[in-house]
């Protein structure tokens, strides 16, 4: 069974893992994207399971017939979760865990087993919370390349459950920034509301300076390439000059001896 759901006029698939312990970050932080972009209630589903249905050891209910409307709803979207996680992995990770009936005890298994226990988890939170507040723009980066790398740390965080608001996010990037940027973010924090600024915005803001900044760079190393060329226009003018006196004083000099 395939799962799908449109984004930007698209159908997109649900990531497929495909068993590499060097991968499983990288689905983790993709499978959360893609169910919290599909319904956040299935995301809920699967950290906070279903304890109040009674399911068999293949995650049926035994008696539907007696849920309420909230609990067919809530199976419902079990099923569409559990689905999804199961499409989404190899046969072979599926047999490991076969014995699971929920959605969340299969993602716990997958969780142990490819990210170690809740003390490693804690760990890599920590260390993620670490690279968050050192966090900062490199020279040769572009501010696309920045935010790319910025929503990489982020979306890692949320996965852990140790995420930040948008105006941590803000602040965080406006710090990150090299220093040839500090006019413009000193005339963001003049201009603008950082507690209600979204990210979203700071960048595209960002993004048009850049262009701004790139040019001026631009025009500086065509104007320095410029002048060493006019300063060997004006030495070889001063030498054509000066050869030229010369050749006038020669000439003169001839004049006079004929003369005499």
């Amino acid at each position: 069974m395939k799962f799908l759901r449109w984004e930007n006029g698209v159908l997109q698939k649900a990531p497929k893992f495909n068993g590499d312990p060097e991968e499983f970050s990288w689905w983790k932080t993709n499978m959360y994207s893609y169910i919290m972009g599909l319904d956040e209630e299935l995301w809920d589903i699967l950290e906070d399971g279903v304890d109040d249905l009674d399911l068999d050891e293949e995650g049926a209910a035994i008696d539907r017939r007696i849920h309420t409307p909230a609990q067919k709803k809530l199976y419902k979207k079990h099923h569409k979760i559990r689905g999804i996680i199961v499409a989404s992995i190899p046969r072979t990770e599926y047999m490991k865990m076969s014995d699971k009936s929920t959605a969340k005890s299969m993602f716990a298994s997958l969780y142990a087993n490819y990210e170690g226990s809740k003390k490693v988890r804690e760990a890599k939170a920590l260390m993620l919370v670490h690279q968050y507040e050192l966090f900062k723009m490199k020279d040769d980066e572009s501010i696309e390349e920045m935010y790319s790398r910025f929503q990489t740390l982020v979306s890692g965080l949320q996965i852990l459950k140790k995420s930040y608001v948008t105006s941590n996010h803000v602040s965080k990037i406006l710090r990150s920034l090299p220093s040839r940027w500090r006019p413009k973010v000193t005339a963001i924090e003049e201009a603008k509301d950082l507690n209600t600024l979204s990210v979203e915005d700071l960048v595209s803001s960002l993004k048009v300076h850049e262009m701004s900044l790139n040019e001026h760079e631009c025009y500086k190393k065509n104007k320095s390439i410029a002048l060493p060329s006019k300063g060997k226009s004006s030495k070889s003018s001063k030498a054509y000059k000066a050869s030229e006196s010369e050749e006038e004083s020669t000439d003169g000099g001839k004049s006079q001896e004929k003369i005499r």
